[in-house]
């Protein structure tokens, strides 16, 4: 059965780095930390003490100064490496990561899929040959010796580069060596790692030409692992999902992207962004899910690439396109009433449904406690009910077998009302404008958790303008997002007035709109 020691480099997010280990420990896992020696010895120290208990966590007995492009990378990675092969002899598979990478599948998948061939997985390109590299020098990475780095110390990296051109002190490369390139975050059998690890004790040229490389982290492995094992037991691809700009930055995974991250055929992803902190409990907590099945369809790259091609020329993408559920559909009407008196919109939704037999469901998104039938959970809490609310909102129109469908609404929910409006369905707004008196008004603080039984009267009189304001400005907001098919009913107006917008917004002839626009206790408090 296989079992994973994670290679973890790290450098900051003491709390992440605490976190990951213990999530990927709890299922059974083993993982090795390095933490750069030059971040804060405080953050180290607290990492040490969290963990300190867990034997399933190992730290490296050397921590080094890490620095991009440079040796000290692979050099942290085989501290890690070798205190994991120490550590964990049950370990089968050794699986690089870094702090900004999360689980996209379960722990129970991942172990699942090593099972399933016996190989290798590590991206490893011909060098010279391959397309791998897209800006900035390719064999000067090699053939040259390098002890500046590029990002910190750019004028001498060049300097020194162009000294040895001049004075032909270029180098070969071991004779036995192909050289080959690739991503650093590889996933290797147990003897792999030992044969590497036995490799580079042997041959010390090898170790000398690879120190003075530029960005060995992305050689070193990848070619001394096609020189010890057979091509027919490597599969030249990562394990973990990234994705680069064409100026070869890192993509950055956000809240939203978490059904695309779970379609991928990867066990892991990077780089989140350190505040997308939904989208990394919803994958910390999927890693120790059982039983979970996942359809992979991998289109990740192709819809970036289609993405960000329609960005260069000024079109514009959808929010949330990521979304598994991303239409209601162009044949439907979804028909929202948005209130801040919840009471006043509920009985304008019930007149409906008695008088037009309409589906109509009270506050979707804002109330709990909404009567609504059994959707195979996603209804149970709000938080599931607005994570997946168009694949919700489409369950509700297949539930009761129609194609128009009513619900209230919060006038605070503006970007749940803009999301629906995105969709391809016909969306309308119904704005129920009330009246309120200073009473209700205080009433709606208590409520609300503004103020308590105790709060003193001045106290109340001092917030009373800031409450009306809000509402007011609420309002304000709905109209100048200028809604397709927004209609609007007063309270200060009269049923006859009120008819006509309120059978614009249902569609409904006039005599029908009436009826309920003169329901008389309608704006009762």
């Amino acid at each position: 059965m296989a079992k994973i020691a994670y290679i973890l480099l790290c450098h900051k997010d003491p709390a992440g780095i605490i976190a990951q280990a213990e999530r990927l420990t709890a299922a059974g896992d083993c993982i090795a930390i390095h933490f750069d020696a030059r971040a804060k010895t405080s953050d180290y120290d607290q990492i040490r003490s969290a963990l300190k208990d867990n034997p399933s966590v190992v730290f490296a007995k050397k921590r080094l100064k890490c620095g991009w492009g440079e040796w000290s990378l692979v050099g942290a990675t085989l501290q890690a490496v070798r205190a994991a092969v120490d550590a964990f002899p049950r370990a089968t598979h050794f699986y690089m990561l870094s702090g900004d990478c999360m689980p996209i599948k379960s722990a129970e998948y991942a172990h699942a899929f090593l099972e399933r061939e016996d190989v290798d997985y590590i991206e490893s390109f011909d060098f010279f040959r391959s397309d791998w590299i897209k800006t900035g020098i390719r064999e000067e990475r090699l053939i040259y010796r390098h002890w500046f780095n590029e990002r910190s110390n750019k004028a001498w990296f060049y300097r020194s580069m162009e000294w040895q051109r001049r004075l032909g002190l270029d180098r070969r490369i071991p004779a036995d060596l192909a050289m080959q390139i690739g991503s650093q975050w590889w996933c290797l059998r147990r003897r792999t790692v030992e044969a590497i690890l036995d490799f580079i004790r042997r041959r010390r040229d090898v170790m000398r030409f690879f120190r003075t490389t530029w960005i060995p982290d992305e050689t070193f492995f990848q070619t001394i692992t096609r020189h010890l094992v057979p091509e027919n037991e490597i599969r030249s691809r990562t394990l973990t999902f990234l994705m680069f700009t064409d100026y070869g930055m890192p993509v950055t995974f956000y809240n939203d992207h978490y059904d695309l991250l779970l379609s991928q055929d990867y066990l892991f992803a990077r780089k989140i962004s350190p505040d997308a902190a939904e989208l990394k409990q919803r994958l910390g907590d999927l890693y120790a899910v059982r039983g979970r099945r996942f359809r992979i369809s991998d289109e990740g790259r192709s819809l970036f690439r289609f993405l960000s091609g329609r960005g260069r020329v000024g079109r514009r993408f959808a929010p949330r396109f990521w979304e598994t559920e991303t239409s209601l559909g162009r044949e439907r009407t979804l028909m929202m009433v948005t209130c801040k008196k919840w009471h006043v919109a509920k009985r304008l939704v019930e007149r409906v449904r008695n008088v037009t037999g309409l589906p109509a469901v009270d506050y979707l998104f804002n109330e709990a406690g909404t009567p609504l039938p059994d959707l195979g959970g996603i209804q149970s809490t709000l938080e599931k009910r607005t994570r997946h609310r168009r694949a919700l909102v489409r369950m509700l129109y297949d539930y009761w077998n129609t194609d128009r469908l009513v619900f209230c609404i919060d006038p605070a929910s503006i970007d749940l009302m803009q999301d629906f409006y995105n969709d391809k369905a016909q969306v309308r707004l119904l704005e129920i404008d009330c009246e309120f008196t200073d009473d209700y008004l205080i009433g709606h603080a208590k409520r609300v958790g503004l103020a308590g039984e105790g709060s003193p009267p001045e106290t109340l009189a001092r917030l009373l303008p800031t409450i009306r304001y809000d509402v007011k400005f609420e309002s304000d907001r709905l109209r100048e997002n200028n809604f397709p098919g927004f209609c609007r009913i007063r309270q200060s107006a009269t049923p006859e007035e009120n008819a006509k917008p309120l059978a614009a917004f249902l569609g409904v002839p006039e005599a029908q709109a009436h009826e309920i626009a003169a329901t008389s206790y309608l704006f009762v408090d």
